[in-house]
C-alpha cells in the first residue's frame, strides 16, 4: 500500500500528546475526513499516545497518509520499548486496566479505527497501528 507522506513524532511528555492530537487532526482535515471521522481518529490517537507515555515510558508515533485503490487513509503507529503487555487479550477487554484509567483505551481505540493491530513482547515493548479510511 503506497505511503504518500509520513511524519514521525516523539512521545516523551504530556505536551507531546497534545502535539500528536493536533497533527492527527490537521492531517485528517487536510485529507478531507468528515467531522465524525476526524473525531474518531483523533480520540483513538490521543488514547494510544497517552498509553505510549504512561505504560510504555515514551516512544514514537508515525503518521502515514495512505492511498489504496483510489481511497485515502491515515495510519498511525505507536511504538515503545517499555515493559510490554503480558496478556494482550486481557488488555483488550473492556473495563480492564493495569493503571488508573477506565479500561477503555485499547478496546476503545480499536472500535474507533477501521483497522487495528497490536504486537507486544514482555520486556521489549509494544507496537500498535490504527488506520482510518476516509468515508468509511
Amino acid at each position: 500500500m503506497p505511503v504518500i507522506r509520513d511524519e514521525l513524532m516523539q512521545v516523551r511528555a504530556s505536551d507531546d500528546i497534545v502535539r500528536v492530537r493536533q497533527m492527527v487532526r490537521a492531517l485528517a482535515v487536510e485529507l478531507g475526513f468528515g467531522l465524525v471521522d476526524q473525531t474518531k481518529i483523533v480520540t483513538a490517537a490521543s488514547e494510544l499516545a497517552r498509553n505510549t507515555l504512561d505504560y510504555g515510558l515514551g516512544g514514537t508515533t508515525l503518521m502515514e497518509v495512505l492511498e489504496e485503490n483510489s481511497r485515502i487513509g491515515l495510519r498511525i503507529t505507536f511504538e515503545d520499548n517499555g515493559p510490554g503487555i503480558a496478556d494482550i487479550d486481557l488488555a483488550m477487554t473492556d473495563g480492564y486496566t493495569s493503571g488508573r484509567g477506565l479500561g477503555l483505551g485499547l478496546s476503545g481505540a480499536k472500535r474507533l479505527s477501521n483497522e487495528f493491530t497490536i504486537e507486544s513482547r514482555v520486556g521489549e515493548g509494544t507496537r500498535i497501528a490504527i488506520t482510518r479510511w476516509k468515508g468509511r
